[in-house]
Protein backbone atom coordinates (compact mmCIF):
# COMPACT_ATOMS: atom_id res chain seq x y z
CA UNK A 1 0.00 0.00 0.00
CA UNK A 2 1.56 3.53 -0.62
CA UNK A 3 0.59 5.18 2.31
CA UNK A 4 1.96 8.74 1.46
CA UNK A 5 0.21 8.35 -1.64
CA UNK A 6 -2.93 7.89 0.49
CA UNK A 7 -1.99 10.57 2.53
CA UNK A 8 -1.75 13.17 -0.16
CA UNK A 9 -5.37 12.06 -1.33
CA UNK A 10 -7.29 12.41 1.93
CA UNK A 11 -5.56 15.94 2.07
CA UNK A 12 -7.39 16.86 -0.65
CA UNK A 13 -10.97 15.29 1.27
CA UNK A 14 -9.95 16.82 4.37
CA UNK A 15 -8.40 19.50 6.20
CA UNK A 16 -4.80 19.02 7.40
CA UNK A 17 -5.62 18.70 10.95
CA UNK A 18 -7.78 15.59 10.38
CA UNK A 19 -5.07 13.64 8.95
CA UNK A 20 -2.45 12.22 11.49
CA UNK A 21 0.56 10.88 10.23
CA UNK A 22 3.32 11.58 12.67
CA UNK A 23 4.66 8.28 13.97
CA UNK A 24 4.90 9.65 17.69
CA UNK A 25 0.82 10.82 17.70
CA UNK A 26 0.29 7.38 15.65
CA UNK A 27 1.25 5.85 19.31
CA UNK A 28 -1.99 7.24 20.65
CA UNK A 29 -4.02 4.95 18.17
CA UNK A 30 -1.93 1.54 18.36
CA UNK A 31 -3.90 0.05 21.19
CA UNK A 32 -7.26 0.02 22.73
CA UNK A 33 -8.14 -0.32 26.48
CA UNK A 34 -6.36 -3.90 25.56
CA UNK A 35 -2.95 -2.77 25.95
CA UNK A 36 -1.91 -6.58 25.87
CA UNK A 37 -2.03 -6.85 21.85
CA UNK A 38 -0.47 -3.43 20.20
CA UNK A 39 -0.65 -2.16 16.92
CA UNK A 40 0.34 1.06 15.40
CA UNK A 41 -1.39 2.10 12.24
CA UNK A 42 -0.20 3.63 9.03
CA UNK A 43 -2.16 6.73 9.10
CA UNK A 44 -5.24 7.88 11.13
CA UNK A 45 -7.93 10.09 9.76
CA UNK A 46 -10.39 12.66 12.27
CA UNK A 47 -13.26 13.40 10.46
CA UNK A 48 -16.44 15.53 11.88
CA UNK A 49 -19.17 15.44 9.39
CA UNK A 50 -20.95 12.52 7.48
CA UNK A 51 -19.93 13.66 4.38
CA UNK A 52 -16.05 13.55 5.53
CA UNK A 53 -16.98 9.97 6.08
CA UNK A 54 -18.37 8.90 3.13
CA UNK A 55 -15.35 10.60 0.62
CA UNK A 56 -13.41 8.43 2.94
CA UNK A 57 -14.54 5.60 2.70
CA UNK A 58 -15.44 5.92 -0.95
CA UNK A 59 -11.85 6.69 -1.62
CA UNK A 60 -10.91 3.52 0.40
CA UNK A 61 -13.62 1.73 -1.88
CA UNK A 62 -11.65 2.68 -5.39
CA UNK A 63 -8.41 2.38 -3.75
CA UNK A 64 -8.38 -1.30 -2.42
CA UNK A 65 -7.73 0.18 1.47
CA UNK A 66 -8.83 -1.60 4.16
CA UNK A 67 -10.22 0.91 7.05
CA UNK A 68 -10.98 0.18 11.16
CA UNK A 69 -13.32 2.61 12.62
CA UNK A 70 -12.45 3.28 15.99
CA UNK A 71 -14.47 5.54 18.93
CA UNK A 72 -12.76 6.87 22.22
CA UNK A 73 -10.67 4.01 22.28
CA UNK A 74 -12.14 2.11 25.39
CA UNK A 75 -13.07 -1.18 24.24
CA UNK A 76 -11.38 -4.32 25.39
CA UNK A 77 -11.42 -7.08 22.61
CA UNK A 78 -8.66 -4.83 20.12
CA UNK A 79 -11.74 -4.23 17.68
CA UNK A 80 -10.60 -0.61 16.96
CA UNK A 81 -7.16 -1.62 16.28
CA UNK A 82 -5.46 -1.64 12.61
CA UNK A 83 -4.09 -5.09 13.51
CA UNK A 84 -2.87 -5.02 9.83
CA UNK A 85 -1.68 -2.16 7.81
CA UNK A 86 -5.28 -0.01 7.98
CA UNK A 87 -6.41 3.40 7.72
CA UNK A 88 -7.95 3.89 11.84
CA UNK A 89 -11.25 6.08 10.88
CA UNK A 90 -11.30 7.77 14.42
CA UNK A 91 -14.65 9.05 14.80
CA UNK A 92 -13.84 11.13 18.13
CA UNK A 93 -14.23 14.73 16.84
CA UNK A 94 -17.87 13.65 15.96
CA UNK A 95 -19.74 15.35 18.85
CA UNK A 96 -22.54 17.54 18.00
CA UNK A 97 -25.92 16.28 19.53
CA UNK A 98 -28.29 16.97 16.54
CA UNK A 99 -31.58 16.77 17.63
CA UNK A 100 -33.26 16.84 21.10
CA UNK A 101 -36.76 16.00 21.06
CA UNK A 102 -38.10 15.31 24.68
CA UNK A 103 -41.81 15.47 23.05
CA UNK A 104 -40.88 11.94 21.55
CA UNK A 105 -38.09 11.03 24.07
CA UNK A 106 -35.17 10.77 22.07
CA UNK A 107 -32.40 12.71 20.80
CA UNK A 108 -29.84 12.42 17.82
CA UNK A 109 -26.05 12.71 18.33
CA UNK A 110 -23.06 11.69 16.50
CA UNK A 111 -20.96 8.91 17.26
CA UNK A 112 -18.68 10.88 19.30
CA UNK A 113 -20.56 12.07 21.76
CA UNK A 114 -19.62 10.36 25.07
CA UNK A 115 -22.25 8.24 26.98
CA UNK A 116 -22.38 10.19 30.21
CA UNK A 117 -23.41 13.23 28.11
CA UNK A 118 -26.44 12.58 27.08
CA UNK A 119 -28.01 11.78 30.28
CA UNK A 120 -26.60 15.12 31.11
CA UNK A 121 -27.82 17.23 28.50
CA UNK A 122 -31.62 16.11 29.40
CA UNK A 123 -31.31 15.42 33.27
CA UNK A 124 -32.55 18.77 33.77
CA UNK A 125 -35.83 17.90 32.03
CA UNK A 126 -36.43 14.74 33.96
CA UNK A 127 -34.68 12.39 31.69
CA UNK A 128 -31.91 9.79 31.21
CA UNK A 129 -30.13 7.38 28.95
CA UNK A 130 -30.44 4.17 30.52
CA UNK A 131 -27.57 2.00 29.21
CA UNK A 132 -24.29 3.14 31.37
CA UNK A 133 -20.86 1.27 30.50
CA UNK A 134 -18.54 1.41 33.56
CA UNK A 135 -16.39 3.71 31.66
CA UNK A 136 -19.16 6.01 30.45
CA UNK A 137 -17.92 9.25 31.18
CA UNK A 138 -15.30 7.77 28.47
CA UNK A 139 -16.81 5.48 25.86
CA UNK A 140 -18.65 6.81 22.90
CA UNK A 141 -21.64 6.34 21.91
CA UNK A 142 -20.78 5.03 18.83
CA UNK A 143 -18.37 2.48 20.33
CA UNK A 144 -21.26 1.81 22.53
CA UNK A 145 -23.43 0.95 19.26
CA UNK A 146 -20.57 -1.21 17.59
CA UNK A 147 -20.24 -3.59 20.96
CA UNK A 148 -23.73 -3.35 22.00
CA UNK A 149 -22.30 -2.16 25.09
CA UNK A 150 -24.62 -2.87 28.70
CA UNK A 151 -23.84 -1.51 31.94
CA UNK A 152 -25.51 -1.13 35.25
CA UNK A 153 -28.52 -0.75 34.54
CA UNK A 154 -29.02 -3.17 31.82
CA UNK A 155 -30.60 -5.90 33.88
CA UNK A 156 -34.38 -3.81 33.97
CA UNK A 157 -33.68 -1.84 30.84
CA UNK A 158 -31.40 -3.49 28.32
CA UNK A 159 -28.61 -2.93 26.40
CA UNK A 160 -27.44 -0.43 23.86
CA UNK A 161 -29.46 -2.64 20.80
CA UNK A 162 -33.06 -1.73 23.04
CA UNK A 163 -32.12 2.26 23.07
CA UNK A 164 -31.31 2.64 19.64
CA UNK A 165 -34.17 3.86 17.03
CA UNK A 166 -32.18 4.57 13.88
CA UNK A 167 -28.61 5.24 12.42
CA UNK A 168 -27.34 6.92 9.61
CA UNK A 169 -24.73 5.07 8.21
CA UNK A 170 -21.21 5.25 5.83
CA UNK A 171 -21.17 1.94 4.09
CA UNK A 172 -17.64 0.46 3.30
CA UNK A 173 -18.17 1.76 -0.18
CA UNK A 174 -19.46 4.48 0.83
CA UNK A 175 -23.06 5.50 0.15
CA UNK A 176 -24.94 6.94 3.11
CA UNK A 177 -28.28 5.03 4.52
CA UNK A 178 -30.45 4.70 7.08
CA UNK A 179 -31.21 1.81 9.21
CA UNK A 180 -34.58 1.90 11.57
CA UNK A 181 -36.60 4.64 11.73
CA UNK A 182 -38.40 6.88 14.60
CA UNK A 183 -40.32 4.16 16.18
CA UNK A 184 -39.41 1.28 18.34
CA UNK A 185 -40.90 -0.99 15.92
CA UNK A 186 -40.41 -1.07 11.98
CA UNK A 187 -42.47 -2.58 9.07
CA UNK A 188 -38.95 -3.90 8.01
CA UNK A 189 -35.84 -6.18 8.39
CA UNK A 190 -34.16 -5.37 11.26
CA UNK A 191 -31.12 -4.09 9.74
CA UNK A 192 -30.70 -1.89 12.49
CA UNK A 193 -30.39 -5.09 14.89
CA UNK A 194 -27.72 -6.35 12.55
CA UNK A 195 -25.38 -3.02 12.81
CA UNK A 196 -25.49 -2.83 16.40
CA UNK A 197 -23.05 -5.17 17.82
CA UNK A 198 -21.31 -5.76 14.53
CA UNK A 199 -18.15 -4.34 15.85
CA UNK A 200 -17.14 -2.32 12.87
CA UNK A 201 -17.61 -4.95 10.08
CA UNK A 202 -20.70 -2.95 8.39
CA UNK A 203 -19.84 0.66 7.96
CA UNK A 204 -19.52 3.72 10.28
CA UNK A 205 -22.62 5.23 12.27
CA UNK A 206 -22.56 8.65 12.12
CA UNK A 207 -26.07 9.69 13.24
CA UNK A 208 -27.82 7.56 16.33
CA UNK A 209 -31.07 8.34 17.70
CA UNK A 210 -31.43 7.27 21.19
CA UNK A 211 -34.54 6.41 23.34
CA UNK A 212 -34.68 8.19 26.26
CA UNK A 213 -36.37 7.53 29.33
CA UNK A 214 -38.61 9.16 32.25
CA UNK A 215 -36.08 9.18 35.49
CA UNK A 216 -38.17 7.25 37.91
CA UNK A 217 -40.18 8.53 41.59
CA UNK A 218 -38.04 7.00 43.64
CA UNK A 219 -34.45 4.94 43.74
CA UNK A 220 -32.97 3.16 46.45
CA UNK A 221 -29.62 1.08 46.97
CA UNK A 222 -28.54 -1.89 48.94
CA UNK A 223 -25.56 -2.51 49.44
CA UNK A 224 -25.29 -5.91 51.10
CA UNK A 225 -21.53 -7.81 51.86
CA UNK A 226 -20.74 -11.18 52.47
CA UNK A 227 -18.29 -13.72 54.24
CA UNK A 228 -18.38 -15.61 50.77
CA UNK A 229 -18.89 -14.92 47.13
CA UNK A 230 -20.97 -18.42 46.86
CA UNK A 231 -23.38 -16.84 49.24
CA UNK A 232 -23.43 -13.16 47.51
CA UNK A 233 -24.11 -15.49 44.06
CA UNK A 234 -26.57 -17.12 46.03
CA UNK A 235 -28.45 -14.14 46.86
CA UNK A 236 -28.17 -12.78 43.20
CA UNK A 237 -30.69 -15.91 42.44
CA UNK A 238 -32.99 -15.89 45.50
CA UNK A 239 -33.50 -12.22 44.93
CA UNK A 240 -33.82 -12.79 40.92
CA UNK A 241 -36.23 -15.76 41.29
CA UNK A 242 -38.72 -14.01 43.97
CA UNK A 243 -39.84 -11.62 41.01
CA UNK A 244 -37.38 -8.50 42.45
CA UNK A 245 -36.08 -6.55 38.96
CA UNK A 246 -33.69 -4.77 40.49
CA UNK A 247 -32.51 -1.47 37.76
CA UNK A 248 -29.11 -2.70 38.18
CA UNK A 249 -26.85 -5.75 40.86
CA UNK A 250 -23.34 -5.50 40.97
CA UNK A 251 -21.26 -7.65 42.92
CA UNK A 252 -17.27 -7.40 43.59
CA UNK A 253 -14.92 -9.48 45.47
CA UNK A 254 -12.03 -8.73 48.58
CA UNK A 255 -9.54 -7.87 46.08
CA UNK A 256 -11.63 -5.37 44.69
CA UNK A 257 -13.17 -3.85 47.70
CA UNK A 258 -9.93 -3.36 49.03
CA UNK A 259 -8.39 -1.38 46.03
CA UNK A 260 -11.61 1.10 45.80
CA UNK A 261 -11.19 1.46 49.48
CA UNK A 262 -7.45 2.45 49.32
CA UNK A 263 -8.57 4.22 45.75
CA UNK A 264 -11.13 6.53 48.50
CA UNK A 265 -8.78 6.77 51.19
CA UNK A 266 -11.39 5.22 53.66
CA UNK A 267 -13.40 1.87 53.82
CA UNK A 268 -16.47 2.62 52.05
CA UNK A 269 -16.90 -0.48 51.70
CA UNK A 270 -16.30 -3.48 54.68
CA UNK A 271 -12.93 -4.41 53.99
CA UNK A 272 -12.98 -7.61 55.97
CA UNK A 273 -15.86 -8.73 53.28
CA UNK A 274 -15.06 -11.39 51.11
CA UNK A 275 -17.91 -10.29 48.29
CA UNK A 276 -20.58 -7.03 48.42
CA UNK A 277 -23.82 -7.06 46.43
CA UNK A 278 -25.00 -3.70 45.06
CA UNK A 279 -28.88 -3.37 43.87
CA UNK A 280 -30.64 -0.52 42.97
CA UNK A 281 -34.17 -0.47 42.74
CA UNK A 282 -36.05 2.20 41.33
CA UNK A 283 -39.94 2.73 40.44
CA UNK A 284 -42.69 4.56 42.38
CA UNK A 285 -42.20 5.06 46.06
CA UNK A 286 -44.37 2.06 47.66
CA UNK A 287 -43.22 0.03 44.96
CA UNK A 288 -39.26 0.39 45.73
CA UNK A 289 -39.79 0.36 49.42
CA UNK A 290 -41.58 -3.38 48.98
CA UNK A 291 -38.72 -4.45 46.79
CA UNK A 292 -36.36 -3.07 49.81
CA UNK A 293 -37.55 -4.56 52.25
CA UNK A 294 -37.89 -7.76 50.42
CA UNK A 295 -34.65 -7.94 48.84
CA UNK A 296 -32.98 -6.82 52.08
CA UNK A 297 -34.17 -9.46 54.06
CA UNK A 298 -33.39 -12.69 51.17
CA UNK A 299 -29.88 -10.96 51.17
CA UNK A 300 -29.94 -11.78 54.68
CA UNK A 301 -31.32 -15.37 54.26
CA UNK A 302 -28.52 -16.28 51.36
CA UNK A 303 -25.57 -15.25 54.14
CA UNK A 304 -25.23 -11.02 54.25
CA UNK A 305 -23.82 -9.82 57.73
CA UNK A 306 -24.97 -6.53 57.21
CA UNK A 307 -27.53 -4.81 54.65
CA UNK A 308 -27.23 -0.82 54.18
CA UNK A 309 -30.30 1.23 52.42
CA UNK A 310 -28.95 4.53 50.78
CA UNK A 311 -32.21 6.47 49.74
CA UNK A 312 -30.33 10.16 49.54
CA UNK A 313 -29.06 10.98 45.89
CA UNK A 314 -25.42 11.65 47.22
CA UNK A 315 -25.05 8.50 49.75
CA UNK A 316 -26.18 6.71 46.35
CA UNK A 317 -24.40 8.31 44.15
CA UNK A 318 -21.08 7.52 46.68
CA UNK A 319 -21.70 3.87 46.62
CA UNK A 320 -21.82 3.50 43.35
CA UNK A 321 -18.98 5.40 42.16
CA UNK A 322 -17.04 3.09 43.78
CA UNK A 323 -18.23 0.25 41.65
CA UNK A 324 -17.91 2.57 38.56
CA UNK A 325 -14.38 3.33 39.95
CA UNK A 326 -13.17 -0.07 40.39
CA UNK A 327 -10.98 -0.91 37.51
CA UNK A 328 -9.14 2.37 37.89
CA UNK A 329 -8.62 1.56 41.47
CA UNK A 330 -7.03 -1.68 40.44
CA UNK A 331 -5.28 -0.55 37.73
CA UNK A 332 -3.53 1.90 40.40
CA UNK A 333 -2.55 -1.31 42.51
CA UNK A 334 -1.82 -3.63 39.62
CA UNK A 335 -0.51 -1.43 36.54
CA UNK A 336 -1.42 -4.97 33.76
CA UNK A 337 -4.21 -6.87 33.86
CA UNK A 338 -6.42 -8.49 31.14
CA UNK A 339 -10.03 -7.87 31.50
CA UNK A 340 -12.32 -10.57 30.46
CA UNK A 341 -16.26 -10.64 29.62
CA UNK A 342 -18.15 -13.67 29.52
CA UNK A 343 -21.23 -14.39 30.71
CA UNK A 344 -23.57 -17.73 32.85
CA UNK A 345 -26.74 -18.24 33.71
CA UNK A 346 -27.52 -16.69 37.14
CA UNK A 347 -28.25 -19.99 38.47
CA UNK A 348 -25.19 -20.80 37.69
CA UNK A 349 -22.62 -18.29 39.55
CA UNK A 350 -22.33 -19.56 42.92
CA UNK A 351 -20.16 -22.42 41.33
CA UNK A 352 -18.68 -20.21 38.10
CA UNK A 353 -17.12 -18.19 40.89
CA UNK A 354 -15.53 -20.55 42.80
CA UNK A 355 -14.15 -22.27 39.68
CA UNK A 356 -12.96 -18.68 38.76
CA UNK A 357 -10.71 -18.72 41.69
CA UNK A 358 -9.46 -22.11 41.33
CA UNK A 359 -8.32 -21.42 37.59
CA UNK A 360 -6.24 -18.47 39.29
CA UNK A 361 -4.83 -20.55 41.96
CA UNK A 362 -3.71 -22.89 39.27
CA UNK A 363 -2.23 -20.41 36.86
CA UNK A 364 -0.68 -18.65 39.91
CA UNK A 365 -1.90 -15.29 39.19
CA UNK A 366 -4.71 -13.16 40.59
CA UNK A 367 -7.86 -12.63 39.36
CA UNK A 368 -10.61 -9.78 40.69
CA UNK A 369 -14.29 -9.88 40.43
CA UNK A 370 -16.09 -6.89 39.53
CA UNK A 371 -19.35 -7.71 37.56
CA UNK A 372 -23.25 -7.47 36.62
CA UNK A 373 -24.00 -10.12 38.75
CA UNK A 374 -28.07 -9.66 38.17
CA UNK A 375 -27.49 -10.96 34.28
CA UNK A 376 -24.59 -13.19 34.94
CA UNK A 377 -22.01 -10.85 32.49
CA UNK A 378 -18.63 -11.67 34.63
CA UNK A 379 -15.55 -9.24 34.16
CA UNK A 380 -12.38 -11.40 35.90
CA UNK A 381 -9.60 -9.13 36.23
CA UNK A 382 -6.49 -11.16 35.65
CA UNK A 383 -3.55 -9.36 37.57
CA UNK A 384 -0.26 -9.97 36.41
CA UNK A 385 3.62 -8.46 36.05
CA UNK A 386 4.14 -7.05 32.61
CA UNK A 387 7.99 -8.09 32.63
CA UNK A 388 7.64 -11.35 33.87
CA UNK A 389 8.92 -13.63 31.22
CA UNK A 390 6.06 -15.85 28.96
CA UNK A 391 3.40 -14.02 31.23
CA UNK A 392 1.51 -12.79 27.99
CA UNK A 393 0.60 -16.21 27.06
CA UNK A 394 -0.39 -17.51 30.25
CA UNK A 395 -2.41 -14.69 31.10
CA UNK A 396 -4.14 -15.23 28.20
CA UNK A 397 -4.34 -19.17 28.21
CA UNK A 398 -6.24 -18.11 31.90
CA UNK A 399 -8.41 -15.65 29.89
CA UNK A 400 -9.43 -18.71 27.59
CA UNK A 401 -10.53 -21.00 30.01
CA UNK A 402 -12.41 -18.70 31.96
CA UNK A 403 -14.34 -18.09 28.96
CA UNK A 404 -14.27 -22.09 28.11
CA UNK A 405 -16.11 -22.22 31.62
CA UNK A 406 -18.75 -20.13 30.73
CA UNK A 407 -19.76 -21.73 27.74
CA UNK A 408 -19.46 -25.25 29.31
CA UNK A 409 -22.16 -23.68 32.11
CA UNK A 410 -24.61 -22.45 29.51
CA UNK A 411 -23.54 -19.18 28.68
CA UNK A 412 -21.81 -17.00 26.54
CA UNK A 413 -17.74 -15.69 25.33
CA UNK A 414 -18.86 -12.15 25.71
CA UNK A 415 -21.69 -9.80 27.35
CA UNK A 416 -20.53 -6.25 26.12
CA UNK A 417 -16.97 -6.05 25.17
CA UNK A 418 -17.06 -7.69 21.56
CA UNK A 419 -15.48 -10.56 20.25
CA UNK A 420 -12.78 -8.11 18.11
CA UNK A 421 -9.27 -10.43 17.71
CA UNK A 422 -9.27 -11.44 21.37
CA UNK A 423 -11.77 -13.84 21.23
CA UNK A 424 -12.52 -14.96 17.80
CA UNK A 425 -10.51 -18.06 18.02
CA UNK A 426 -13.16 -18.96 20.79
CA UNK A 427 -16.42 -17.93 18.62
CA UNK A 428 -16.45 -21.63 17.40
CA UNK A 429 -16.79 -23.05 20.68
CA UNK A 430 -20.09 -21.56 20.40
CA UNK A 431 -21.17 -21.66 16.96
CA UNK A 432 -21.22 -24.57 14.09
CA UNK A 433 -19.04 -23.89 10.90
CA UNK A 434 -22.79 -23.41 9.22
CA UNK A 435 -23.63 -20.76 11.69
CA UNK A 436 -20.17 -18.83 10.86
CA UNK A 437 -21.19 -19.36 7.07
CA UNK A 438 -24.23 -17.83 7.79
CA UNK A 439 -22.86 -14.84 9.95
CA UNK A 440 -20.20 -14.53 6.96
CA UNK A 441 -22.61 -14.03 4.34
CA UNK A 442 -24.58 -10.95 5.94
CA UNK A 443 -21.20 -8.98 6.32
CA UNK A 444 -20.56 -9.53 2.82
CA UNK A 445 -23.60 -8.21 1.68
CA UNK A 446 -22.62 -4.97 3.60
CA UNK A 447 -19.23 -4.72 2.67
CA UNK A 448 -18.36 -7.49 -0.52
CA UNK A 449 -14.63 -6.45 -0.58
CA UNK A 450 -14.00 -7.61 3.43
CA UNK A 451 -12.15 -3.69 3.77
CA UNK A 452 -14.34 -3.09 6.99
CA UNK A 453 -12.24 -4.07 10.23
CA UNK A 454 -10.75 -6.93 7.84
CA UNK A 455 -10.04 -9.57 10.36
CA UNK A 456 -11.68 -9.57 13.42
CA UNK A 457 -14.66 -11.73 14.94
CA UNK A 458 -14.23 -14.72 13.05
CA UNK A 459 -11.91 -17.49 13.14
CA UNK A 460 -9.65 -18.25 10.34
CA UNK A 461 -6.78 -20.90 9.77
CA UNK A 462 -4.97 -17.60 9.13
CA UNK A 463 -5.43 -16.09 12.90
CA UNK A 464 -6.73 -19.35 14.80
CA UNK A 465 -4.30 -22.19 14.98
CA UNK A 466 -7.34 -23.91 16.90
CA UNK A 467 -9.67 -22.97 13.72
CA UNK A 468 -6.92 -24.37 11.29
CA UNK A 469 -6.74 -27.92 13.10
CA UNK A 470 -11.00 -28.05 13.52
CA UNK A 471 -11.24 -27.01 9.92
CA UNK A 472 -8.52 -29.85 8.80
CA UNK A 473 -9.95 -32.32 10.90
CA UNK A 474 -13.70 -31.60 9.39
CA UNK A 475 -12.22 -32.05 5.50
CA UNK A 476 -10.47 -35.25 7.20
CA UNK A 477 -13.94 -36.54 7.74
CA UNK A 478 -15.02 -35.50 4.24
CA UNK A 479 -17.10 -32.83 6.03
CA UNK A 480 -18.00 -30.03 3.13
CA UNK A 481 -17.45 -26.47 4.47
CA UNK A 482 -19.00 -23.49 3.31
CA UNK A 483 -15.93 -21.12 1.98
CA UNK A 484 -17.05 -18.12 4.24
CA UNK A 485 -16.66 -20.62 6.99
CA UNK A 486 -12.97 -21.01 6.42
CA UNK A 487 -12.26 -17.73 5.14
CA UNK A 488 -13.25 -14.06 4.38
Amino acid sequence: MDWPALERDLLRLLPARAVVAAAQELLAYDSDGLTLNRHQPPLVVLPETTQQVSDVLALCHREGVPFVARGSGTGLSGGAVAETEALVVATSRMRKLIELDLANRRVVVQPGVINSWVTRAVSGDGFYYAPDPSSQVACSIGGNVAENSGGVHCLKYGVTSNHVLALEVVLPDGTVTTLGGQLDEMAEIDLRGAFIGSEGTLGIATAITLRLLQAPQSVAVLLADFTSMEAAGEAVRQVTAAGVMPAGMEMMDRLTIEAVDDYFGHDEYPRDAAAVLLIELDGQQREVAAAAELATALCRQAGARRVREAWDPEERALLWKGRKSAISALGRRFPSYYLQDGVVPRSALPRVLAAIEGLGERFDLPVANVFHAGDGNLHPLILYRAGEPGIAERVQELGAEILRLCVEAGGSITGEHGVGSDKRCYLSWMFSPDDLATMQLVRRCFDPLGGANPGKIFPTPRTCAESARRVQVLKQEGVSLPEEAVVF
